[in-house]
């Protein structure tokens, strides 16, 4: 199958399905419900970190690379799970944190003993002259972005959690220890990675301050480097590019679309494909994210079109999403989750998917699962989130705006546990979930769309189309009406055939002529889905509230 016709589903490990009863999603849960996933359509299974780790960061602070955490079971729960999704006609992508290990993985303990060789494996650095930090970086999780190392007068780097220590890459020894690690996981039968924060893997060895103008000038300092896609090569060419079919998509941070070319070009033997996420900052006013924001919809419009044209234009590759387990939900973010709960996530889930690149889907993405408002802090269990609003207190936030803050923008809203059904803690465990569950699983949960022609069938259908057209998986881009400002549309084309699919990302009903996207003959075209009752009258269509439609020409 190739790679425009495959959709990838995410899986948050420990909030998929638990099965022992302790409240952490396992991997005897995944194999439970690989009949779910096959059923629905996927090709692939991005799981989340499942290596030991002290959980800091929720599993992407690894303690060791080469076993699984015990929460999730054993590596033989992990080769039966290979096993299974093969049998079923999928295949695992694991997730490759090698921006930084867990402050307790062994490498760091050894570093901190005082091994020379391991000292290497970090950016350990003297203070500056005055006393100060190294540099004047900031964490991406809040604070400094240097820690003291132990009592030796040195600190070292940490661009995430105090306790995400950043790996130095320019050492051979780090980078061979990363491949090898890459092939043990391919000769256990993993077919794709993906990788963390990969682009800012290159920071250079004479680390310098920021100017102190912008978080993106800092970010420059470290951020899609040269030495990034050099490193990649070698990665490829020491791992995975020598093996058969293998998947590999990056995480990429603030990059560009020349950037995201060289990545996922084939010539260059870097990527399959990225994701980017400047269309997930569009309620980042001033690209603040710890504040309360709609959506800048005709932003949303610019940058996707922007990726859609450039990367095709440079034969680079999209991994194409609005969800993940670092994002609010979509239909609550982008939509009506209250009052057109259907129309939203289907509207949404078209717009995505039908897009050139590869889809992903976020586990509970097919059901329509929405953020679920908790009304306490505590609620909120991701470090990032509770950094952030003991910052906005600390700012004078009073405490309802604060927590309107997180509720709005937190990334645990994403990790809740998967809506299975309406019976205790939504079929997800029948111990005390690890996460509370969101308050509205009793009706929106697997099994009630199971039972009904709803959001879930509607998913099931999208997967089904990008199978069956090619100019679906393979068809170029183009944006028509980019100038309205309540839809969204473009076409896709492939030889003869032509799809436009319309979006309308707001209430009121608008009304679009066919002529105005390129159709000089309407009756040319037939409506191939849409998650309303429009259709084509005369050169016209008539768009309900968050309502999408998709034209076809064959």
């Amino acid at each position: 199958m190739e790679l425009g016709q495959k959709t990838m589903y995410q899986i948050y490990p420990k909030s998929f399905q638990d099965t022992n009863g302790d409240g952490i999603g396992d991997i005897q849960g995944i194999i439970q419900r690989l009949d779910y996933l096959e059923d629905l359509g996927i090709d692939m299974l991005w799981i989340s970190p499942m290596y030991p780790s002290p959980q800091r960061d929720d599993g992407y602070d690894v303690s060791d690379y080469r076993a699984i955490n015990p929460i999730f079971g054993t590596m033989e729960d992990f080769e039966e799970l290979v096993s299974q999704a093969k049998a079923r006609g999928m295949d695992i992508m694991m997730d490759m944190v090698f921006n930084h290990t867990s402050t307790e993985h062994v490498w760091f303990q050894k570093a901190l003993a005082g091994d020379k060789y391991y000292q290497d494996f970090y950016y350990l650095r003297e203070p500056q002259a005055d006393g100060s930090l190294p540099t004047n970086w900031q964490s991406k999780f809040g604070g400094p972005a240097w820690e003291p190392f132990a009592d030796t007068g040195l600190y070292y780097l940490h661009l995430y959690d105090v306790t995400q220590a950043d790996l130095n890459w320019h050492n051979p020894n780090v980078r061979k220890e990363l491949q090898d690690i890459a092939n043990f996981w391919l000769d256990k039968g993993v077919k794709g990675f993906r990788f963390d924060v990969l682009n800012v893997i290159g920071k250079d060895e004479e680390l310098v301050d920021s100017d102190g103008t912008s978080s993106a000038q800092e970010k420059s300092l470290y951020t899609d480097t040269p030495i990034v896609h050099q490193w990649v090569q070698e990665l490829n060419q020491a791992s995975f590019g020598q093996r058969d079919d293998v998947i590999t998509v990056g995480e990429m941070s603030s990059t560009s679309v020349p950037e995201g070319i060289k990545y996922t070009n084939p010539d260059r033997d870097e990527l399959t494909m990225i994701f980017n996420f400047h269309h997930l900052k569009v309620d980042y006013p001033n690209g603040e994210k710890w504040t309360q924001a709609p959506v800048d919809f005709m932003a949303l419009k610019g940058i996707l079109n922007e990726w859609q044209v450039g990367m095709s234009d440079g034969n680079g590759w999209n991994a194409v999403f609005l969800s993940n387990h670092d994002q609010p939900r979509e239909v609550s973010r982008f939509a009506d989750a209250d009052r057109y709960h259907y129309e939203s996530a289907t509207m949404l889930a078209t717009t995505i998917k039908l897009l050139r690149g590869t889809p992903y889907i976020y586990q509970g993405e097919e059901i329509g699962m929405t953020n679920p408002d908790f009304d306490v802090a505590e609620d909120y269990r991701d470090v990032e989130t509770l950094n952030a609003y003991q910052e906005l207190l600390e700012s004078g936030k009073p405490e309802r705006e604060a927590l309107a803050v997180i509720q709005q923008k937190s990334r645990s809203s994403s990790r809740t546990p998967m809506q299975w059904d309406a019976s205790a803690h939504a079929g997800f465990t029948d111990g005390e979930p690890w996460m509370k569950v969101n308050p509205d699983y009793k009706h929106i949960n697997v099994a009630k769309e199971v039972a009904r022609d709803g959001i879930l069938a509607y998913y099931k259908e999208l997967i089904h189309l990008r199978k069956k057209y090619p100019v679906i998986s393979q068809g170029t881009y183009e944006q028509v009406l980019a100038g309205h400002p309540a839809v969204l549309a473009y076409k896709r084309v492939e030889d003869d055939s032509e799809l436009l699919v319309l979006s309308n990302f707001f209430e009121p009903a608008v009304s679009i002529n066919l002529a105005d996207c390129g159709i000089k003959n309407a009756e040319e075209y037939t409506k191939l889905i849409g998650n309303g009752i429009s259709d084509i009258e005369g050169n016209q269509i008539e768009l309900g509230a968050y309502e999408t439609i998709v034209l076809l020409k064959a």
